[in-house]
């Protein structure tokens, strides 16, 4: 079966290679008994994978079940996966099998994996390896013969350095793994599942399907969709319903899109400094990351006052540089006096020609203006670093380690 033909059997919707990619692998793993894991952000489709293996494997008339690690209490898990003896804890009042022994002979779907206490994790890593286990409150190693397909969207490598995940279960499991790449990464296949989304709504609540016009579909590609495809059909589904104009423009769409997620813009890092981030924090690292530009500019200039022949030659070659990095001090206001390019073959500022180097090592000193600052905001507080910091808008974090740099006392 081609993975065209399996996108129809099993309802998949998208033409993104990345997407191809991963149902061909679970295509190709599905004829043996390996053990898979398939690894993707909340909500991007990663229970129709068990099912592609299990239905193009040789168990496909065996039993198939899905489990939900995360949604059974931990003091039930083992019980449910493996079963109990009757009074082998409070409310036990009979024997019961456990899924590992009902599917026997079929494949079992662990999803939400990394969920698994401990515990429960040295009795899974048993069954994958030798095919035991034993029922709670038994002694009696029983076999089974089970087919196991897991699916997280923790970073299992993150949740072993913490500790909450066993490794030589992880490598249990992950013999063949399976990707499933986030909506932002199939930017193709949005508009095709928003469309087959809103034919369903339609049909689902009697009414025309919605469409979207040019703009509201760059709005829809561009969106970042942390909640991947649950998201954009709870979405759909939303706008199908509220709006009576069945042709969406751009502007009515953002609408509906949750702020400050309305972009691939960058977002900063959620650490243990983001709430001192702030305007002055960010134009202060703008001022600091800038030095490496001025370091640069300045040695240019340096080159050229010792090179008046080849002055015309080099500043036609640099004029963008240069024009760029005066450009960028223009916008942090920093206080030197300005320098204009007038020309490619000489630099001037607003009164006269710069003569000396001595005036240009100057008027570039970024690191001369931030220990200036720091000295200044130190003296005012008494040494007090973190009223210090708060008076220049930045971490104190920061504030140590420009102290430790440059020195100062």
């Amino acid at each position: 079966m081609d993975i065209q033909a399996i996108k129809q059997r099993f309802g998949i919707i998208g033409n993104s290679p990345i997407l191809d990619r991963a149902i061909d692998i679970a295509r190709q793993v599905a004829a043996t008994d390996i053990t898979v894991l398939v690894s993707g952000e909340s909500g991007t489709g990663k229970e129709f994978f068990p099912k592609i293996i299990h239905q193009m494997s040789a168990r496909k008339h065996g039993p198939y079940i899905a489990v939900n690690c995360g949604a059974i209490p931990e003091g039930t898990i083992d019980s449910e996966l493996f079963g109990h003896e009757k009074g082998s804890f409070t409310g036990a009042h009979e024997a019961r099998k456990g899924y590992f022994e009902v599917v026997d002979g079929g494949t079992i779907f662990l999803d939400e994996v990394a969920e698994l206490p401990l515990g429960t994790q040295v009795r899974l890593l048993r069954v994958l390896e030798s095919g035991e286990f034993m029922r709670v409150g038994s002694s009696k190693v029983l076999k089974t013969n089970v087919r196991v397909v897991g699916a997280t969207n923790v970073n299992i490598p993150d949740a072993i350095s913490n500790g909450k995940f066993r490794q030589d279960l992880y490598y249990r499991l992950n013999t063949v793994p399976i990707l499933v790449p986030p909506l932002r990464e199939r930017k193709e296949d949005i508009y095709l599942l928003f469309r087959k989304f809103a034919s369903d709504a339609a049909e689902k609540y009697r009414m025309p399907a919605i469409q979207l016009d040019d703009d509201a579909q760059q709005v829809l590609r561009n969106f970042r969709w942390p909640g991947n495809i649950r998201q954009l059909k709870n979405l759909t589904e939303q706008i199908s319903i509220i709006e009576k104009n069945r042709m969406i423009d751009g502007n009515t769409l953002v609408k509906y899109m949750p702020q400050g997620q309305s972009s691939e813009l960058p977002v900063l890092y959620k650490g243990e400094d983001s709430a001192k981030f702030n305007e002055r924090e960010l134009l202060y690292k703008v001022l600091f990351d800038m030095k490496k530009d001025m370091n640069d500019l300045k040695q240019l200039v340096m080159n050229l006052m010792h090179n008046d022949h080849d002055i015309s030659n080099n500043l036609g070659e640099n004029t963008h540089l240069i024009q760029r990095l005066y450009k960028d001090l223009e916008e942090v206001k920093e206080p030197s006096r300005p320098m204009i390019v007038h020309s490619p073959g000489k630099i001037y500022d607003e009164q006269e020609p710069i003569q000396e180097p001595e005036e240009v090592e100057e008027s570039l000193s970024l690191e001369k203006k931030e220990i200036d600052f720091i000295k200044r905001a130190l003296t005012k507080h008494e040494g007090k670093r973190k009223d210090a910091a708060n008076e220049l808008g930045i971490s104190e974090r920061t504030l140590y380690r420009k102290i430790k740099e440059y020195g100062i006392e």
